[in-house]
């Protein structure tokens, strides 16, 4: 119980210093606040507890069937409206298990599947994926190269600073970076950024990081190529703090792996004994289920509405394939609700059931979720959504569908 905030958990991706990015109060069930005392920015122990404490409140530890793999998921009859769904799965004891259901509701999350990119060359050292980090001893008095500046890539950055001989971070675009407090306080999405510009850095809130805009450390890294919330922030105030005082050092795009060293794409070379890929992760969902989804949105996600429903597949729904600055779990809550409020009106033969059914299949009355913003053109950002516009948008469709019933 707890997923990857589990540390212990076989696809546990969290690591001894990982911690929210997002404050406890912009990210927690509105119906389950965390205990008072949860700091702002929580461990993976406190985020463990709290999920342990929600599935105990609400009784949901029953429903599952724990150390069980579902190797596929298929509807019988025509996707578009199948008499009812299969799943198959492999439980502990490695024995298959074939059930039948109404429906199926995917939710097994994004940050699961590691993205490891081919990167030419050879390497003679260490090189490993986030995915399997740890704790920073791995680190001590080596020579580090971390590959990506996304939140996980700078935590890592942050670690190894006070155990390896030496730490470089490799990026290939600029970075917008919003501090962990403003103000004492954690900042809401609206609070300006640091934005990181080639050689300076430049705070648009004064003293939001302890300095203000006249310090201009020289950091390195590139202009940025979108605005802020255009591609996800970088929350983490310390990542320039080392940088500032010379413990961490950037570097290019990554050319190649050159035996006990890298080359960059300005043609310069370094030696080092571990790469870490921070490389972010791909989405990953039961290859049976490929006919049932759409053609992406672009970039990797497939096209459903709302990020929910696909217009391929009655009786086939995603929950969690969403992501937003300050979306929170309770964006996600709010998914699950809406299908439920459509199992419910379907169930009845609600008129609104079949309207919602309508739109999902037409994707010229699909809204626009991104709030005006322009995203980067990334994998990981196929799925990214404007908070309040989509918020906006579930709520009134759950609206709709409660009001038809």
């Amino acid at each position: 119980m707890g997923g990857l905030w589990d540390i212990d958990a076989p696809r546990s991706t969290v690591y001894e210093s990982a911690h929210l990015i997002s404050s406890r109060t912009t990210t927690e069930f509105v119906e389950h606040p965390m205990p008072p005392g949860t700091p702002d920015y929580p461990s993976h122990t406190h985020l463990l507890a709290y999920f342990r404490s929600y599935a105990d409140r609400f009784g949901l530890r029953d429903g599952y069937r724990f150390g069980t793999e579902v190797t596929s998921v298929q509807p019988v009859g025509d996707p578009a409206a199948p008499e009812r769904w299969v799943v198959r799965a492999t439980g502990p004891d490695g024995i298959p298990v074939e059930s039948e259901h109404a429906g199926v509701v995917v939710a097994d999350g994004t940050l699961s599947e590691p993205n490891v990119p081919e990167l030419p060359g050879h390497f003679d050292g260490e090189i490993f994926h986030t995915a399997a980090y740890k704790h920073p001893q791995v680190f001590a008095g080596k020579r580090v190269l971390v590959v990506g500046a996304g939140n996980s890539g700078c935590d890592i950055v942050v670690d190894a600073v006070h155990h390896a001989a030496s730490v470089d971070l490799s990026v290939r675009r600029g970075y917008h970076f919003v501090p962990s407090t403003s103000s004492g306080a954690p900042p809401t999405p609206s609070t300006r950024a640091v934005r990181c510009r080639r050689g300076s850095s430049r705070l648009s809130t004064p003293g939001c990081c302890g300095c203000s805009p006249a310090t201009r450390p020289r950091f390195g890294f590139p202009e940025p190529d979108h605005k802020l919330y255009e591609s996800h922030p970088i929350v983490n105030s310390l990542i320039l703090h080392h940088l500032g005082h010379g413990d961490a050092s950037v570097r290019p795009d990554v050319e190649r792996l050159d035996g006990d060293g890298v080359v960059f794409r300005d043609g310069t070379r370094q030696g080092y004994d571990v790469v870490v890929l921070a490389t972010g992760y791909r989405l990953h969902y039961p290859s049976s289920t490929a006919p049932c989804w759409p053609g992406p949105r672009g970039r990797g996600a497939p096209g459903l509405y709302l990020q929910i429903a696909s217009p391929a597949a009655e009786g086939l729904y995603v929950v969690g394939m969403v992501e937003a600055s300050g979306i929170g779990w309770q964006g996600r809550w709010e998914q699950a609700e809406l299908v439920a409020a459509y199992l419910a009106a379907r169930e009845s033969g609600a008129p609104a059931a079949a309207q919602l059914r309508a739109r999902v299949a037409d994707r010229a009355a699909w809204p626009d979720l991104s709030g005006g913003y322009h995203y980067l053109g990334l994998e990981r950002m196929a799925y990214y959504v404007n908070k309040d516009a989509y918020r906006r948008a579930v709520r009134a469709q759950a609206a709709e569908l409660e009001v038809g019933r």
